[in-house]
């Protein structure tokens, strides 16, 4: 079907002018891309409404100057606007991606495709030239990217921690009670000789020992918080409830854990993720919240997992939750990003602070289904 056809169906006698006019309109009314002209030297010819939308220019302002004004100094320099002309007439169309430069100078990225257009003699009377906004599209694949390396850089970080804790554990933890050990050993000795001058060390030894418990104390501390191993063995529930009764006995603030779910399996990232998250908002409630009480909550239905950590303290300053810094939200928020999921932060001065995350189940459970 030839193209004035195929365009216009109930106009089968336009002739060539009317239909040259009515693709002029077409192309005129489009806003979404920049359709222009050029003429054989690449000077541009006309230009649409998408072009000035894109690009800045009004038509009286850029009909007649050098398309290559649209390129970087880079691209210039290296000579692309004569080469995708070249291409264009060597091979009837040339396709190219890369930053180009509005009026006012600044930047945006573009999908470009440039046509040769030839008469019925084959001589050339120019190019078509398409222009296409992917600035957008550029920057959601960017922040894709950089979500995935953030995941990938959280889990080493993880694995690192985990690798740690257990050589703290199983290494240092191991020579520490090696240590206590021979002390006892030396202990028993000292007293079997039943001397005045043993009797004075057995307090020197005494005082090794109180020194070796608190050492072993703060080093069983240290690796859980790198990485509890409840969470490995039992799951997060139970590394929850470990988590508030730690944070009872160690700062004396009365906190409940009521965990709502039916063995849920997590996958490991889901599991470490939302143990720190309640790590974190403890943490805040110690350092800043002033608080009375505190709660844990996790529950799910059958597509969203509910994490829930609220406190009855002083809550966030005024001003304080526009910055999604504060606190460490912005690492809580990132976490719970990961997993598909969205972490909100209600607060007022005197009103405590509720955190809330809601992730899908599909996205967390260890065979990636509810």
């Amino acid at each position: 079907m030839p193209l004035a056809n195929a365009a216009f169906p109930a106009s089968r006698n336009l002739s060539n002018i009317d239909i040259e006019h009515r693709y002029r309109l077409f192309i005129e009314a489009v806003h979404d891309y920049a359709i222009f002209m050029l003429d054989p030297s690449g000077n541009v010819t006309s230009w649409n409404a998408g072009a000035q939308r894109a690009k800045g220019y009004l038509p009286d302002e850029i009909v007649g100057r050098h398309f290559s004004v649209f390129y970087t100094d880079a691209d210039i320099a290296a000579d692309k606007p004569t080469q995708l002309l070249a291409t264009a007439v060597s091979q009837g169309r040339a396709e190219d991606e890369g930053w180009r430069v509005r009026q006012d100078g600044s930047r945006f990225w573009a999908n470009v495709v440039i046509t040769a257009v030839h008469g019925d003699d084959g001589a050339l009377l120019g190019f078509a030239k398409i222009t296409r906004d992917l600035s957008e599209q550029r920057r959601l694949e960017e922040l894709e990217r950089a979500t995935a390396a953030s995941t990938l850089v959280q889990q080493a970080r993880e694995n690192e921690q985990k690798r740690i804790a257990r050589e703290l554990h199983d290494d240092l933890g191991q020579q520490i009670t090696a240590l206590k050990m021979a002390l006892a050993v030396h202990e028993t000795e000292l007293l079997q000789r039943a001397r005045q001058e043993a009797r004075e060390l057995l307090r020197s030894i005494h005082a090794i020992a109180d020194q070796v418990d608190s050492m072993a104390t703060s080093l069983r501390r240290i690796a859980a918080d790198l990485r509890p191993p409840v969470l490995d063995d039992l799951g997060l529930e139970a590394a929850l409830e470990w988590l508030t009764d730690g944070f009872e006995q160690r700062y004396g603030v009365p906190a409940r854990c009521e965990v709502h779910v039916q063995a849920l399996r997590l996958n490991d990232l889901a599991a470490i993720s939302l143990y720190r998250v309640v790590q974190e908002a403890l943490t805040n409630v110690a350092r800043h919240a002033q608080a009375n009480a505190v709660s844990v909550s996790l529950s799910a239905n059958h597509r969203y997992c509910h994490l829930q950590i609220r406190d009855d303290g002083v809550g966030f300053p005024a001003g304080v939750m526009q910055r999604p810094d504060a606190f460490g939200l912005l690492g809580m928020r990132e976490r719970i990003a990961q997993l598909g999921g969205v972490l909100s932060v209600e607060s007022g001065p005197g009103s405590g602070v509720t955190v809330t995350a809601h992730v899908p189940l599909a996205r967390i459970t260890a065979d990636g289904s509810a």
